[in-house]
Parts: structure tokens; C-alpha cells; sequence
């Protein structure tokens, strides 16, 4: 017999079986993507980017976009590369710290509705209230009833939010365990990596499969048809971050704003100015 069709609009056997293809799809190779092609590829993308926000602007559209993966899965290289080129005041990345006595006393959404789009906005949330269905339960900060509470009620929220107008997408960046296992190594290696290997990292990275279950069971408690997850292969970090900006781009029907051609007006006249005689301290020139 056929399974039901639940809210989240596929059988509950299909979303067990997509929720375990998670972990099966990064384990393709491929050969690395040189830097210049990687470079050619981003400027083109990000020149999108532009166009998109010019359209958010114009149209008053508010953008939520969830990046929520193991440590290590690049998260926040894909942010990174969907940002650098364009307004911090239109697109803003939300990153939040662990919450204060405060914010543990409030509803557990709260304190992430306050950052949530206003028109003419794409929010970014590295890690979002996903956090207690991933590191809070595999770490024991809550209890398996809040968990278990969250997974209930969260996709009557999402529901909630993307009927008020919100476009809420949700990333899930999946890495295999050879390659967070090589990423977390390089972190202990590399001076300019050691800020991004807390204490927390140090605990966690020996809960590979912790983390593998408390994935699925968010994954099937929360893909839905008003908020699907979307998986993207992280082991390939170029790609990775290509292929998320590109399909972000495509779920977003934007248009091409025409805008006048920009002439600079001629310089000013000296009319009589002259440079101060004052001796600065200037930066030395050691390179």
C-alpha cells in the first residue's frame, strides 16, 4: 500500500531515504576546480548577486536564508562568497552567540525574530534556531522533550513565516567524514584556521554519527513543502559555494533594473587651496 502524503507533501519512507542520501551524495570525486575558473565563475555570480539585491530593493522583498551543516562544512566560506560584493546593509549575516541567562528565559524563537528581513532585505543566518534539533541536543544542552517539542512545532512556524511573505530558504551543507576529519586537522595545523576550533569543536568532533542521527531526524521533521531543506555537497568547497549562489539565484524571479549611465561631474578648481605644512605619522612601507 502507498504511503500517506503528509503536510510535508512526500511519504514519510521517501524523506527517511532522502534524509540518508545526505550523507551517501558528497562521497563523488571530482577533480578540483582550478582557482582562475572558480574566480570566473564567482564574478559572474556575484554580478547576479547585484541584480538581485537592486530587485530586493525595489520590490521590498524580504529573503531568509538557513546555512546549517556539521562543523567544518563551509558555511561560512558560502556566506562569505554570496556577500563580499554586495550592500551589508541589504544583505546582513547573522551569526549569534550562545544565548544569554535572558534569552534562555524567552520563547526559543525569539531571539531570532528579532533579525528577521524588513522590505528590501536578505537576512543570513550562519546557524539559526536549528541549533537545538543539532549541536544543543547531540551536546545535551536541552532535553530530548524540548527537542522533540521543537521538531513539532517548528514547521508551523516556518508555515507561519512564508505566509506573512517571507521567502525562507534552508540550506543544509553536507560533508563527508574523511573530509571534515582532513578540515578539522588543517584547522589544528593552519595560524589563520586555529579562532574557527573552540573547545565545543574539540567535543563535538568525535560525534560523527550523534550528529548523523539528530540530521535525519531534522531533516524528516522539517522538510516541508512550504520550507524544504536544499543539500549541498560541501566537499568541493568551490563548487559547493558556486552551486548554492547559483541555485539560490534561480529560486528568486528577479529582473535587471535598467539605471541610467553614470557620468562623474568634473573635478573641482584648486581656487587657491594649499596642503598643509604639518609633518603626519604615516604607516611605514614594509612591503
Amino acid at each position: 500500500m502507498a504511503a500517506k502524503k503528509t503536510d510535508r507533501g512526500v511519504s514519510a519512507k521517501a524523506t527517511r531515504k532522502s534524509a540518508k542520501g545526505a550523507a551517501a551524495a558528497p562521497n563523488e570525486k571530482r577533480e578540483k576546480m582550478k582557482n582562475k575558473e572558480y574566480e570566473e565563475h564567482l564574478k559572474k555570480l556575484q554580478g547576479e548577486l547585484v541584480k538581485l539585491q537592486l530587485w530586493v530593493q525595489q520590490e521590498g522583498l524580504r529573503i531568509v536564508l538557513v546555512f546549517e551543516g556539521r562543523d567544518t562544512a563551509g558555511k561560512g566560506g558560502v556566506i562569505k562568497a554570496i556577500t563580499e560584493r554586495v550592500s551589508p546593509r541589504v544583505f546582513r549575516i547573522v551569526a549569534l552567540p550562545a544565548p544569554t541567562e535572558r534569552e534562555k528565559s524567552q520563547i526559543y524563537l525569539q531571539r531570532y525574530l528579532t533579525h528577521f528581513p524588513a522590505a528590501g532585505e536578505v537576512i543570513l543566518f550562519d546557524r539559526s534556531w536549528y541549533n537545538r534539533a543539532g549541536v544543543e541536543r547531540v551536546m545535551g544542552f536541552c532535553s530530548e522533550k524540548e527537542v522533540e517539542r521543537f521538531l513539532q512545532l517548528c514547521p508551523m512556524y516556518e508555515r507561519a513565516v512564508v505566509t506573512s511573505g517571507v521567502t525562507l530558504i534552508k540550506y543544509w551543507l553536507e560533508v563527508s567524514e574523511e573530509e571534515q576529519q582532513r578540515r578539522f586537522e588543517s584547522r589544528i595545523n593552519d595560524p589563520r584556521k586555529i579562532w574557527k576550533l573552540s573547545p565545543m569543536d574539540v567535543k563535538a568532533a568525535g560525534r560523527w554519527y550523534d550528529y548523523s542521527r539528530a540530521r535525519d531526524d531534522m531533516l524528516f521533521a522539517t522538510d516541508t513543502q512550504h520550507a524544504p531543506w536544499h543539500i549541498l555537497d560541501s566537499n568541493d568547497q568551490r563548487r559547493g559555494r558556486l552551486n548554492c549562489i547559483s541555485h539560490f539565484l534561480s529560486l528568486i524571479p528577479y529582473k535587471d533594473i535598467k539605471r541610467e549611465k553614470i557620468k562623474l561631474p568634473k573635478r573641482q578648481k584648486r581656487k587657491g587651496y594649499v596642503d598643509p605644512d604639518r609633518t603626519y605619522r604615516h604607516v611605514p612601507s614594509v612591503y
